[in-house]
């Protein structure tokens, strides 16, 4: 058995009071399984009363062909490239939506990460010419050591204290993570 620490993203969801339509979060929490990570999402929204579930999650250990991996915060780790957290937004024309999709990318610097961000292929298909209706960016989280938005700033403060990331550049190929998408009440876990 694995019982390594391990980075996780969670996409969290809930209707808070006095809110008509459901409401969403980005989590992210090392953890050695996800069970471990119930409290600490309870904690991270607590205006939701602790009535949130898990729409999407995953594990992260290979974003843009690296590896990432949770090393001890003692280890020597190199600062080439880091992770980054992007949330795009975009419309569609006849949709009264805007539409996001939550990415994460590998680079050393933000905007490397926001230009692989313009080639993803929701960028491409959401946005349409008209005032305002192009695909956005709407918020940058990631570790950079330039950058004052950095992942590991996300985490919760004993996460913090004990753990940083490890990028490393594979050899070979490898399919990203497996993501795990539809609706989990958190005590379930």
């Amino acid at each position: 058995m694995n019982n390594s620490p391990k980075l996780f993203m969670v996409l969290l969801g809930c209707t808070p009071k006095g809110r008509v339509i459901e409401q969403h979060d980005m989590f992210f929490g090392i953890a050695e399984n996800m069970s471990e990570l119930a409290p600490k999402m309870k904690a991270f929204w607590p205006e939701a009363k602790g009535k949130i579930h898990i729409d999407a999650w995953r594990e992260i250990t290979i974003v843009d062909n690296h590896a990432v991996k949770v090393v001890a915060l003692e280890e020597t780790v190199s600062v080439e490239n880091q992770l980054y957290f992007l949330n795009l937004g975009g419309y569609r024309p006849g949709e009264f939506e805007e539409h996001h999709y939550k990415m994460l990318a590998v680079g050393p610097k933000m905007a490397v990460a926001i230009k692989k961000a313009k080639k993803s292929v929701f960028y491409k298909h959401f946005g349409f010419e008209g005032k305002g209706a192009e695909s956005h960016i709407d918020d940058k989280y990631g570790i950079d050591v330039d950058d004052k938005h950095k992942v590991i700033d996300l985490l919760d403060v004993e996460a913090k204290s004990k753990y940083q990331i490890k990028i490393t550049a594979l050899t070979e190929p490898k399919a990203e993570d497996k993501l795990h998408i539809g609706y989990l009440k958190i005590k379930k876990l």
